[in-house]
């Protein structure tokens, strides 16, 4: 999303960013990349630890707005909880010597200096003022009316859990995954006697088209059956089955048949795996639809809340990528640390960690077709 800034003042500038962020940042330092006068969304950080030498924050930060496309400009807001320090010299703002690393890191960079504001519990101040004083939030508590942005009054953390799923939907699903467990063990052993529940054959007659499957579940994410939920969680359950899900969610139909053929060749012959499965997984190729990717989320969320606990572990680390890639890297955290809790050695999930906690983001991230990010 590009988004045409008309905003007068600092103010208005502030009552913005939760409209181009998505949300209401706490404790963070947002950076605006921006093409003349457009921004092209919002990139946010944690506020730095006090471990953390400035200058090495401001590089890692800055080196990542150089990578927006056709980005030239940068404003920067800090979101803090503490209040500026009054002094006989004038107010001393929080993270002031961050802030100057960052513009300085910018201007290095070639990036003009949009603005650099902070907004704490008290009021909101700008770093530019040589005697910065502290205005009140009354200017800027109003959200916007904008657009397809829908309720940005959460923080960066507001949507990560899980969906309701009462006590009788998560009994069903169980014995669903039973039922499905005992056709397929039968299955080893002769043909099926006719006692078997038919519900669990028919998940299972779905689940001989993989790719088909997990289209359909595009189409109505947020309702399915308890047969087609224990179905899509023994997929997920499987590392090849969950890898051309990932991969086709991301991609199409087609890519998930690609996929499903490479796994089989992988098992049966010993082929080595096409690079676009790990391209793909490492954030690498042609954007994926966001759209589709935000159908794909809703469904492994609702899989996640209905599951039993050790099988939340496949649709909770689909859903932390899923999340990094839309832009939403602190909602990725949150899923992989709820995988952890369960299984701290889950291969997919600490790989997704690793990258997450070296701030890799997607390329796609980058590109000026791309929307707000967390």
């Amino acid at each position: 999303m590009t988004t045409l800034l008309h905003a007068s003042g600092s103010a208005e500038f502030l009552r913005m960013v939760p409209a181009l962020a998505g949300f209401t940042p706490r404790r963070s330092i947002v950076l605006l990349p921006f093409h003349g006068s457009r921004t092209h969304g919002a990139m946010r950080m944690d506020l730095p630890d006090l471990k953390i030498d400035p200058e090495e924050y401001a590089d890692i930060a800055i080196g990542l707005v150089s990578r927006v496309d056709a980005a030239d400009a940068v404003a920067i807001v800090v979101y803090a909880d503490d209040d500026p320090q009054p002094t006989r010299d004038g107010l001393v703002l929080p993270l002031s010597i961050h802030v100057a690393e960052l513009t300085a890191c910018a201007q290095d960079a070639g990036l003009r200096l949009v603005d650099a504001l902070i907004v704490t519990p008290g009021g909101w101040a700008s770093y530019l003022d040589d005697e910065p004083q502290l205005n009140p939030l009354d200017a800027i508590a109003a959200v916007p009316d904008v657009p397809l942005i829908g309720d940005v009054s959460g923080d960066q953390h507001a949507g990560t859990d899980l969906p309701p799923a009462d006590l009788a939907t998560k009994e069903r699903v169980g014995r669903a995954l039973v039922d499905i467990g005992r056709i397929l063990e039968r299955e080893e052993h002769g043909p099926l006697t006719g006692a078997e529940n038919p519900q669990a054959i028919a998940a299972l007659v779905v689940l001989e088209d993989l790719p088909d499957f997990f289209e359909m579940l595009l189409d109505s994410p947020e309702s399915q059956p308890p047969f087609v939920t224990a179905a899509l969680l023994w997929c997920l359950d499987r590392p090849a089955f969950r890898d051309v899900a990932l991969t086709q969610w991301a991609s199409d139909l087609a890519g998930g048949d690609r996929t499903l053929s490479a796994q089989y060749a992988y098992v049966e012959l010993g082929a080595s795996m096409p690079d676009e499965v790990g391209e793909r997984f490492l954030g690498r190729g042609p954007s994926p639809d966001p759209d589709r990717l935000q159908l794909a989320l809703s469904v492994v969320r609702l899989a996640a809340a209905r599951a039993p606990r050790r099988l939340r572990r496949g649709p909770l680390t689909l859903a932390a990528w899923l999340s990094w890639a839309l832009g939403r890297s602190t909602h990725a955290a949150s899923y992989l640390d709820l995988v952890r809790e369960i299984d701290p050695e889950y291969g997919l999930a600490a790989l997704l960690r690793t990258m997450i906690g070296g701030g890799l983001l997607p390329e796609w991230a980058f590109r000026r077709d791309r929307g707000r990010r967390a």
